[in-house]
């Protein structure tokens, strides 16, 4: 079982650079505009958009989502990219520790802190797995073993469908967060994996003790599409095609679940491609926003083209502060110069 995690990891990352594993859905960003502020009585130099997570400080309010670990190719993926990330002052989400409560083999791809020793790391487990044996204890040792400030529970049902010995008795698993979340002493947060957490389930989690919502919509990589990819089930390859369009686009998961939990930790992912996609996220309630497989090329060549990478997204945001005449963080989650094209 554990050769077979390990296979599905490395399948994951050769796929998710091929432009099959996008599909087709929005991210819903485009329907949104700045206007442009001619005079913005700033020195560009100074205009600053650091903040915190888990009360650590953070240069930007940009994070790694969560991508990968269990494989060879992960280590080093993760590694270039927790360089980055600390060097850089962005937060660091990991990819499903499930494989390491099964077999140590690749552990150290997901032992981080040596090399980010002072940002937020966000530890990453399958909710659906509280239903298939992993216990209390297992998550705390997950903790302990990735010295995690943050857990996320990601939400993967129809990746779980199409993907092969997939995991999909979802029942009863409100319970069981709350319990995991009562239990432990960090944060705890959830995800989806590209199709969007909507304001009623965002609702649902809140109250089950979820910390914080990454609402992981859809524009970006389709797991329905991954896993048709790697699908030896001509079934299962026909009917992930009806899908390369699903999901809630992130723009309008952000904007109503901020309408709904004015107060509550948001996190935008899902299909940002730029500063700008970045920029429009933090104006319509986004505390932090997620970039995965826009990096994921530069983070298998070295830290140093993940740091040029995430250098031109803080110039794309520092750019648009700059053209609205948003001087600070605040400024820019408060204003009034975004609207519907």
């Amino acid at each position: 079982m554990t050769d077979d995690i390990h296979k599905r990891k490395s399948e994951h990352i050769q796929h998710s650079l091929s432009e099959e594993s996008l599909g087709h859905a929005s991210n819903g960003f485009d329907v949104y505009q700045f206007r442009h502020h001619a005079l913005p009585e700033l020195d560009f130099e100074k205009i600053n958009y650091q903040t915190s997570m888990f009360d650590k400080a953070l240069n930007t309010p940009f994070l790694i989502s969560s991508m990968t670990g269990g494989a060879e190719m992960a280590e080093t993926i993760n590694r270039n990219l927790a360089i980055a990330a600390e060097e850089q002052g962005w937060a660091l989400g990991l990819g499903s520790t499930r494989v390491i409560l099964e077999k140590e083999d690749f552990l150290s791809s997901f032992q981080l802190r040596s090399y980010a020793p002072s940002i937020p790391i966000i530890a990453n487990l399958g909710a659906v797995q509280l239903n298939y044996g992993v216990t209390v204890d297992q998550v705390k040792r997950i903790i302990d073993l990735t010295e995690a400030d943050a857990l996320v529970l990601h939400l993967n049902s129809i990746q779980e469908v199409i993907q092969s010995g997939g995991d999909t008795n979802f029942s009863g698993l409100l319970q069981k967060i709350n319990l995991l979340t009562t239990a432990l002493d960090i944060p705890v947060g959830a995800k989806e994996v590209g199709f969007g957490i909507d304001v009623e389930n965002a609702r649902r989690l809140r109250d089950a003790g979820i910390a914080f919502i990454d609402v992981a919509g859809s524009g970006g990589t389709s797991w329905s599409q991954v896993e048709k990819l790697r699908s030896q089930v001509p079934i299962k390859k026909q009917a992930a095609e009806a899908f390369a369009g699903w999901g809630n686009p992130t723009a309008r998961c952000l904007t109503e679940i901020r309408r709904d939990l004015p107060h509550d930790m948001l996190i935008a992912s899902g299909g940002i491609r730029d500063g700008l996609d970045a920029a429009k996220a933090l104006a319509l309630g986004a505390d932090h926003v997620g970039f995965a497989r826009k990096v994921l090329t530069e983070a298998i060549e070295s830290p140093e083209h993940v740091t040029e990478w995430m250098k031109v997204k803080e110039l794309e945001l520092q750019m648009v502060m700059f053209g609205i005449g948003a001087g600070d963080l605040a400024s820019l989650q408060s204003t009034n110069r975004i609207e519907k094209a």
